[in-house]
């Protein structure tokens, strides 16, 4: 079966957000909202949200706690180089499978947009418990970006993960 078949099975996924962010809140969190709308308008559910600090523990229980409810989770904020980033030092060794096709591809997308600076953003993706996770950047601009790219393939990623190993 080819991509084009694949693509066919469509599901409607539990998706949870977590922003990762020393300043923003429920009322401030931009990226959040464009994660929940976009999830909302590709017919998946939100099944969680939260706001972490730039806290390795912090981050760490609320991803586990989402686990359990949850298809995939996006992750946004983080992802940078300056000390205070650290979603991926966190959350990639916990990874069963690591995804770096999300990464370049977003890189790429950036790259375009914003030049060179696209090479700070460490975005990934990874399975982990049988379910899909994202790091991306927690701009605004980042997110919208990394959405289509998602959301192009989530439901293909989800058809891997569960289809009957023969």
């Amino acid at each position: 079966m080819g991509v084009k078949e694949h693509k066919k099975h469509r599901y409607s996924l539990k998706i949870g957000v977590i922003t990762v962010s020393s300043t923003r809140t429920m009322k401030n969190d931009e990226s959040g909202k464009i994660l929940k709308d976009e999830i909302t308008n590709h017919g998946h559910t939100i099944c969680n949200y939260s706001i972490v600090k730039d806290d390795k523990f912090e981050i760490l229980t609320t991803l586990l706690s989402m686990l359990r409810d949850c298809n995939a989770i996006i992750i946004n904020g983080g992802t940078g180089i300056s000390p205070k980033d650290v979603t991926y030092e966190t959350v990639t060794p916990l990874f069963d499978k690591e995804l770096p096709g999300f990464g370049e591809i977003f890189r790429h997308v950036s790259y375009e947009e914003i030049g060179t600076a696209a090479m700070m953003s460490r975005a990934t993706a990874g399975v982990l418990a049988n379910k899909i996770i994202f790091l991306i950047p927690g701009s605004p601009n980042a997110v919208k970006t990394a959405s289509p790219i998602i959301f192009a393939e989530i439901e293909h990623m989800w058809y891997e993960l569960h289809k009957e190993q023969k």
